[in-house]
């Protein structure tokens, strides 16, 4: 595939989008804090990276584990317990500090540009906000900036969440936004599969 044809594939992934449910924080913020991107931590294991960071040595190893369970299989299912234990440790990091509550998730559609909820606030177009939410799924933490680009009136029965609102994401950074790239798709593609299963039961 030649590099404008990769480039238009990138471009068509990034506007994938998918309902799914994440559990969300988001506070309103200066716009000053999103012309400055030092407001978010550079640490490659700060909240919104340790999940990213993990992600790409997990594939690394993934690659040494088929090797090494050839010949030393039980070898190679002790690291994977050990991998586990990494994980719910990585976890159990990237939850603290966060104002998610545990069980408490919102309905949302998403892609790697933006998202559209429910909320119980009435935002304006134009404000900005800081967006922390958490994969449910995956349990990737991701933090990023967004830009309210509409809010309406809810369609939904939910008096407590009245007003419907999409926001763009800003500043993303670009290993985050991949990893919500892949994870979108690979979300589409599971649903997809799901509905055509669903289809031939029927």
């Amino acid at each position: 595939m030649d590099k404008i044809n990769m480039t238009q594939t990138e471009d068509r992934r990034r506007f994938f989008r998918i309902d799914d449910e994440v559990n969300l924080f988001y506070k309103k913020i200066d716009e000053k804090l999103v012309i400055e991107p030092h407001h978010l931590s550079e640490n490659v294991l700060n909240s919104c990276s340790l999940s990213t960071a993990l992600a790409a040595v997990s594939q690394e190893s993934a690659v040494l584990l088929h090797r090494l369970e050839k010949n030393e299989p039980d070898v190679a299912d002790y690291l994977r317990i050990i991998d586990t234990k990494i994980e719910l440790l990585a976890q159990a990091v990237m939850m603290q500090g966060f104002q998610f509550k545990e069980n408490e998730t919102c309905n949302v559609n998403i892609s790697a540009t933006g998202m559209a909820f429910n909320c119980e606030e009435r935002l304006e177009e134009g404000d900005y906000l800081e967006i922390k939410m958490l994969l449910v799924s995956s349990m990737a933490v991701i933090v990023t900036y967004g830009r309210v680009v509409y809010c309406r009136k809810s369609e939904s029965d939910d008096s407590q969440h009245p007003h419907f609102i999409g926001v763009n994401f800003i500043n993303m950074k670009d290993e985050d936004r991949e990893m919500l790239i892949k994870y979108v798709v690979k979300k589409q593609l599971h649903q997809i599969r799901d509905k055509k299963q669903a289809g031939n039961k029927s």
